[in-house]
């Protein structure tokens, strides 16, 4: 019963099919000869579309990077704190403090390498 059913159906979606095309072609036959024959709007697609599709692992790309400003750090120097008693009597070690200073300063365009996630890359026909 399930086999005559598949039947059914694939013998009534080939005359629908059918059907629709022989009207489409009716329909385009009338005004045929007031203007050029037109393409047809829907194209049967044979196969699967990810035939086309390819798996492009993470790479890196070379990409062009514009002018811009960026805030560099220019200057580092250390200040020694000598150590010391607290008032619990704990001695504290000595230690350096980092001190930075930073400047703004134009890097121009320049080309760059950036990480590129890997995806899927279809060519649609």
């Amino acid at each position: 019963m399930a086999a005559s059913m598949r039947v059914r159906r694939l013998v009534t979606g080939a005359a629908v099919t059918g059907l629709m095309a022989g009207g489409a072609a009716l329909g385009v036959s009338g005004t045929a000869s007031a203007a050029p024959a037109p393409t047809t709007a829907a194209t049967v697609v044979t196969g699967d579309h990810h035939d086309n599709c390819k798996w492009k692992k993470g790479h890196y790309e070379k990409k062009w990077v514009k002018g811009h400003w960026e805030k560099k750090r220019v200057l580092h120097h250390k200040t020694w704190h000598k150590g010391h008693y607290d008032k619990h009597g704990t001695w504290h070690h000595g230690h350096y403090k980092h001190h930075y200073t930073y400047k703004w300063v134009y890097i121009p365009g320049h080309w760059d390498y950036h990480w590129v996630k890997g995806h899927w890359d279809c060519k649609h026909r």
